[in-house]
């Protein structure tokens, strides 16, 4: 369940109007910003500034981040672009200069459907120019390079009746491939999580424990390590429940010292018209404690403000 939702008065120029009021003077009216953006969903926001650049002559996302800072910018910004766009950027920034981000590439590569997966590749040809798996060749290395490369051609088989005798003998490959006398055979697991559709991989799964005692996470977790651990167990987790895998990335990047806030604006913002209230949902029901008071305790000003907004409808 979404979040955001269209507002049912939509009145582009209603909005606009009062953007560049709250903007105008000495420093910003966070306040109305905030209800604004979170009273409108993606597509209304991009009637926004179009409307506003008709009325005004200006660029509103370039006004709204003269006006703000920090993370309250950044996640303004993330909610005034297009959500495959964003996703996009995010990869293209993953990737930028000395060091990648893996679990950036990871999470947005092992945990969306085959349509946003092809959405996004268009975004980032048409953002950079360039093809996604081409940098992802040139900026990873390892098994990792070829699980990323495999999620991101989207070739993931359409949902369809499980096949069983399929199901059989990828149970006996994947124990097969995992007790291999030098280490997990990566190519086999790669082929098998990155192309099955999530319903067989589901049924797999389950068969896997049926069979041979094991939660294939803990399968994984002995058997391989590093950054194909985390796009293997990512697979797995979203396709048994992509609402608490969601919940748990939430968890981590708020949990210890510091916050992840790149991961924490980047699934609230892109999940709040899709199903964030049942992130939330699972959220709570993991870690006792709601979405909401941890977003508090972590964040701060109007940063937490937005983001409290973002899932005030739950």
């Amino acid at each position: 369940m979404a979040t955001v939702i269209p507002n049912p008065h939509f009145n582009s120029e209603e909005a606009a109007k009062k953007l560049r009021a709250a903007m105008k003077g000495a420093g910003a009216d966070e306040k109305i910003i905030i209800d604004v953006l979170v009273s409108h969903d993606n597509a209304q926001r991009q009637e926004i500034i179009d409307v506003y650049k008709t009325l005004f002559g200006r660029d509103l996302i370039k006004d709204l981040k003269a006006e703000l800072g920090g993370y309250f910018e950044s996640t303004v910004v993330a909610l005034m672009t297009p959500k495959y766009e964003f996703l996009a950027k995010d990869l293209a920034r993953a990737m930028k200069g000395a060091g990648t981000d893996e679990t950036a590439l990871i999470q947005i590569l092992c945990a969306h459907m085959n349509k946003d997966l092809i959405e996004i590749k268009s975004a980032y040809k048409k953002l950079t120019g360039r093809e996604l798996e081409s940098d992802i060749i040139e900026d990873t290395s390892g098994h990792i390079k070829h699980l990323l490369v495999a999620q991101s051609n989207a070739f993931r088989e359409d949902e369809g009746p499980v096949d069983y005798d399929r199901v059989e003998k990828d149970v006996d490959e994947i124990n097969k491939a995992a007790k291999k006398k030098f280490g997990a055979d990566a190519e086999t697991f790669n082929a098998i999580l990155s192309s099955r559709s999530y319903n067989q991989l589901y049924a797999t799964f389950e068969r896997y424990k049926e069979k041979y005692g094991e939660d294939i996470e803990d399968t994984i977790k002995k058997e391989t390590g590093g950054n194909l651990r985390d796009g293997l167990l990512t697979i797995v987790q979203y396709t048994k429940d992509p609402s608490l895998f969601f919940a748990k990335c939430l968890y981590k990047s708020m949990k210890g010292a510091g916050t992840d806030d790149r991961t924490l604006i980047r699934i609230i913002v892109t999940r709040s018209e899709d199903d964030l209230a049942s992130i939330a949902g699972a959220f709570y029901a993991m870690y006792e404690q709601p979405l909401s008071d941890y977003i508090s305790s972590d964040c701060s000003g109007d940063y937490k403000r937005l983001l409290l907004a973002i899932l005030g409808n739950i």
